[in-house]
């Protein structure tokens, strides 16, 4: 099930996604199927009609996996850690499909940086991994937009990673998806520059869930990014990525500059 947020020029509404490719439309519901049994209202809209938002806003927090692919690690001049490196993100960070990722002033090396990210669907601490499941809403594309420039120099990742807009979330979530192999590739005004898959995890979703709810108490909507395959790179204003990850959809934002 592909659970859309979407507005028509009011406030937002939650819709299911049904169709097929370039035909498809929302049946809305009612309320925010996070929190209650999905209830069609019986409304429905064409996809092209309307305004896709974040799929959802974390309640508290978006927390991020760093080199969680060996390629990337290395990629980044290191091995990969032992354990799951994590990192938080505010969730002011987080905008929807279409909107455009503000590159600040402090930076002169924004990158790109597709994800597969996982939504909580309720409250849940020390989860193991056999139950990791029961406590997943579903899943969606994630674009973690990195000041790589104030990565080094900061020596922490908060201020690098955390600039409003920095956290792409969407189209939509699919609540019903195997990610044990998923392809991910990201694009920069068409071209390819990431391409991998799931399969290349060092720790998989099952796990990273589980470590995370070790630290902190998981909310309903909380968001777990899980780490980028390899090729990251720099961003220009007035280029557009698109982050697409199989079984799901594409995520596509343009990036500026403004004085």
């Amino acid at each position: 099930m592909r659970i859309a947020r979407y507005t028509l020029g009011e406030d937002p509404t939650y819709g299911i996604v049904q169709g097929e490719p370039g035909d498809e439309w929302i049946a809305e519901t009612q309320g925010d199927p996070l929190y209650q049994p999905v209830v069609l209202t019986g409304n429905r809209v064409l996809l092209a009609d309307a305004r896709l938002l974040a799929p959802v806003i974390p309640r508290s927090k978006v927390v991020g996996i760093g080199k969680n692919y060996a390629a990337h690690a290395r990629e980044m001049g290191g091995e990969p850690p032992a354990e799951p490196l994590m990192f938080l993100t505010p969730n002011t960070a987080v905008v929807g499909p279409g909107d455009p990722v503000v590159m600040p002033p402090q930076s002169n090396d924004v990158h790109y940086e597709g994800e597969l990210a996982v939504v909580i669907s309720r409250i849940c601490r020390d989860v193991p991994i056999e139950r990791v499941r029961d406590v997943i809403f579903g899943y969606t594309c994630a674009n973690d937009v990195t000041a790589r420039d104030l990565q080094r120099t900061d020596g922490q990742w908060a201020r690098a990673k955390g600039f409003d807009t920095f956290c792409p979330l969407g189209p939509w979530i699919e609540t019903d998806l195997d990610t044990g192999d998923l392809a991910i590739v990201t694009r920069l005004d068409g071209e390819v520059v990431q391409e991998g898959t799931t399969a290349d995890m060092i720790h998989d979703v099952a796990e990273l869930v589980a470590y995370v709810s070790q630290a902190f108490t998981l909310l309903p909507g909380d968001v777990i990014l899980t780490g980028t395959p390899a090729g990251v790179g720099p961003v220009a204003a007035g280029q557009r990525v698109e982050v697409e990850i199989e079984g799901i959809g594409t995520l596509s934002n343009p990036f500026i500059r403004r004085d």
